[in-house]
């Protein structure tokens, strides 16, 4: 579904008319998709469930972006969804593309909303779209105790609800005040003079997390590899073309140069992989995306 051009009504009127796929459609339109990237497939497969993501995008619309942003991010995740289902999985496709729809346009929130972009780590995430739910359920709690929260015991339980620091609950409070700090304004008196700047992470890979990846990634790459060593000569090209390749194969196309159907592939792929999980048990479940 093209969304160039079309107001918010205009879009949500059109992804009201779609179909509604069964079960079983959705899973050949995602097999089209995934195996031979079948473009009409992935078509009705988006088009079908962009009332999903218009449904998920009018959520977001008291943060004050416009409707028709949202609901451009919202198919930006369900195209995303959609190429990296995995049907094989087992679960319908919605409830895989939720995750993806919600977090295109929780990015999309948080890139928006003030000039100055201060981080958009998961706690801070977090922060941002839970901090006044939280702050009314806490002001409801107190007042039915009979207390007042001052602003700083406020702050404090709401740092120790969410689990940040209490610096990024002041730091939110602004952002969701509709003002930007100044980068260059200290953060509090008891800070002897740091500054907003000096808390900005660093998005560059630091040397410890360097090592420490290249250390994991020796030990994964010696498991699959002896898992791979269990695996005849057939099933060891399958599982190489299928996964390793930059640019995966289809089994129609191992079916042709093996001289199989593409079901048999299908089955053997299956069958080399029960082989490589069994042999990875008790390893790490680090190697397990690999395999699902």
């Amino acid at each position: 579904m093209a969304l160039d051009g079309f107001s918010d009504q205009t879009l949500s009127r059109r992804a009201m008319q779609a179909e509604l796929l069964d079960a079983e459609t959705e899973l050949r339109l995602a097999y089209a998709w995934r195996d031979e990237r079948d473009e009409e497939a992935l078509h009705r497969l988006i088009t079908a469930y962009m009332r999903l993501a218009i449904s998920m995008a009018a959520k977001f619309k008291r943060y004050g972006a416009p409707m028709n942003d949202l609901i451009q991010e919202a198919g930006l995740g369900l195209m995303k969804a959609a190429d990296k289902f995995d049907p094989d999985r087992g679960v319908r496709f919605s409830t895989y593309a939720v995750w993806w729809i919600k977090a295109s346009i929780q990015d999309y929130v948080m890139r928006n909303w003030s000039m100055v972009r201060t981080g958009s780590t998961s706690s801070q995430k977090s922060l941002f779209f839970n901090m006044r739910r939280v702050q009314a359920r806490l002001e409801r709690e107190a007042a039915a105790r009979g207390e007042r929260l001052d602003k700083h015991q406020m702050r404090q339980m709401i740092s120790t609800e969410v689990g940040v620091p209490l610096h990024d609950v002041e730091m939110m409070e602004g952002r969701l005040a509709g003002s930007d700090y100044s980068l260059n304004a200290t953060q509090s008196v008891d800070d002897e003079g740091r500054e907003w700047i000096d808390a900005l992470e660093d998005e560059s890979e630091q040397a410890s997390e360097t090592v420490a990846r290249d250390k994991d990634m020796g030990v994964l790459r010696s498991w699959l590899a002896a898992a791979m060593s269990g695996l005849n000569e057939r099933e060891r090209f399958i599982v190489c073309e299928r996964k390793l390749r930059e640019a995966p194969r289809t089994l129609e196309s191992l079916g042709n140069e093996l001289g199989l159907s593409k079901e048999r592939v299908r089955q053997l792929e299956a069958a080399a992989f029960g082989k490589m999980r069994k042999s990875l048990e008790g390893q790490s479940h680090e190697v397990h995306h690999f395999l699902a």
